[in-house]
């Protein structure tokens, strides 16, 4: 097939928020079969853009890799009348493909494989996939002719951003991602708003803030509320894995000079981040000033929902956030599900905070995180709402790699259960790096799990699933969700794990 002029054309603004509205009824049409697993025909067109600030991106080792985080959403060709086109900056590795291929479950892999549709750019810039798209008028129309029907099509992103509408106009299908015009409510300001609006507990703190100014009378004035308050969190309003963060220390002095004076102390999470270029991005795109709660234990669960064109909302999962770095602010994974003395409480806070998100048009998946925490008597744990990402996120591709596995489902209790009643657990990390991993190509890993019996087991339902495979030779970077069931087991198949790659990469 060879695509011939004339392309898809330039659109006002104007024309193109009307076509993208018109779109809309059509993934209204399509949710319920999408929702509760009818086997009815559709194309899903997966464009797993990295859409973020371009000094985020560039901030994100291998980011270029994370596009195959979710090669998992080809569960959704364990449907025998569905189809997906799947777009990437770069060629998926054969062999990475047919790995997840082989362990889809129900589905013989070729009978999977022939309603698959990969496409590429050929693009290794470190630019968001969905900008090399709109570059490419002929790629554009490669997709539009790997659709059948664009009635009963939608396109799948990572985050809902103007860019990503502007492709579902193009494409002529709708976006199954939050709205643009209602991203704001998944910043910091807009967090802390809906929260609110929610009746939900959230940190003390001040929102809308746009120059170091504002920062300063906002701890200023959180010191008058919280006398007794040791440190503050200062956070942009669009960030990433908590690096846009930083770590104020009040000072022994209370008064204004002292506390204002002190902000030039502020520690970034961001290893390379400055105060020149950290207040450049504040007078960009705002930001907010809450308390830093602090406690003996303190935890940082999640729950990831999905809401629909009707207002439907439905409940995915809860996660443990494993979080590291100097200031312990930064992603690095993940445990499913969370601890049962707060998933339920978790759980039904996300859902109060998604009734004010369904209630205002946001059609996504999107997560809820939360801090929990304990005094020194271990008294019942406390709950505050901290932040809304109205995109997939870190605790997305492992819930998708579980169900991709297992063919499993949620059920009341947030636990998860396998279609023979078996409760499963997993452990997740994109973190998985090591000098000595550089150098390994996608077959050599395939070879290392195969012969040291790692890989997932049907009938024990459990085992090791990897991803960011792609990233492996270049940066020494992995990941990988361990599945079993229950969390001692999960963490010993993660360990072992870790141990078989250590000693099969001893000498290079």
């Amino acid at each position: 097939m060879i695509p011939k002029p004339p392309f898809a054309s330039s659109l006002t603004l104007d024309q193109e928020l009307a076509a993208f509205e018109r779109l809309k009824p059509t993934l209204a049409r399509l949710w319920r079969p999408l929702t509760v697993g009818l086997d009815e025909p559709h194309t899903s067109v997966v464009v797993p853009s990295m859409t973020l600030d371009q000094r985020e991106l560039l901030k994100l080792e291998g980011a270029g890799y994370y596009e195959e985080r979710f090669l998992f959403l080809l569960i959704r060709l364990r449907n025998p009348r569905a189809r997906v086109v799947y777009v990437t900056s770069q060629p998926v590795h054969p062999v990475i493909l047919e790995y997840y291929l082989q362990m889809l479950a129900g589905v013989p892999a070729s009978h999977a494989r022939s309603r698959l549709t990969m496409l590429c750019a050929h693009d290794a810039s470190p630019r968001s996939l969905t900008e090399k798209i709109l570059e490419r008028p002929r790629l554009i129309e490669r997709i539009r002719c790997a659709i059948p029907d664009r009635e009963r099509a939608y396109l799948t992103v990572f985050a809902g951003t103007p860019l990503e509408r502007k492709l579902a106009v193009l494409l002529g299908i709708p976006l199954n991602g939050c709205d643009p015009e209602l991203s704001g409510l998944g910043t910091k300001s807009g967090s802390r708003k809906v929260f609110r609006e929610a009746g939900v507990d959230h940190p003390a703190g001040f929102e809308d803030l746009t120059s170091e100014d504002d920062v300063t009378r906002a701890l200023v004035e959180l010191r008058v509320r919280r006398p007794a308050i040791r440190k503050a969190v200062v956070k942009l309003n669009e960030s990433f894995s908590g690096e846009g963060n930083a770590i104020f220390r009040y000072p022994a002095a209370a008064d204004p000079g002292a506390i204002g004076a002190a902000v030039a102390g502020l520690r970034f999470v961001a290893p390379d981040e400055s105060a020149g270029a950290y207040f450049e991005k504040f007078r960009s795109m705002g930001g907010i000033v809450e308390e830093f709660l602090e406690a003996p234990v303190v935890r940082s669960p999640s729950a990831q929902l999905r809401s629909g064109p009707e207002g439907e909302l439905i409940p995915i999962s809860t996660h443990d956030q494993i979080l590291g770095g100097e200031s312990g602010q930064v992603f690095l994974g993940c445990r499913f599900p969370a601890d049962d003395g707060y998933r339920e409480r978790v759980m039904t806070a996300a859902l109060r905070i998604g009734r004010v998100l369904a209630d205002r048009g946001v059609v996504s998946r999107f997560g809820v995180d939360f801090l929990a925490w304990r005094g020194a008597d271990m008294g019942p744990w406390q709950l505050a709402a901290i932040e809304i990402n109205l995109r997939m996120g870190g605790t997305t591709h492992p819930f998708l790699a579980l169900r991709f596995l297992s063919d499993g489902a949620l059920v009341p209790d947030g636990s998860f259960r396998s279609q023979s009643g078996r409760v499963l657990c997993y452990r997740a990390t994109d973190n998985l790096k090591s000098p000595r991993y550089r150098g390994l190509l996608p077959e050599d890993l395939i070879d290392i799990v195969t012969v040291n019996r790692l890989h997932y087991s049907d009938r024990a339902e459990s085992g090791v699933l990897f991803h960011l495979i792609g990233a492996l030779s270049q940066h020494g970077k992995l990941g990988l969700t361990a599945i079993g069931p229950d969390h001692g087991e999960v963490d010993r198949l993660y360990q072992r794990t870790l141990d078989v790659l250590e000693v099969e990469t001893r000498y290079g």
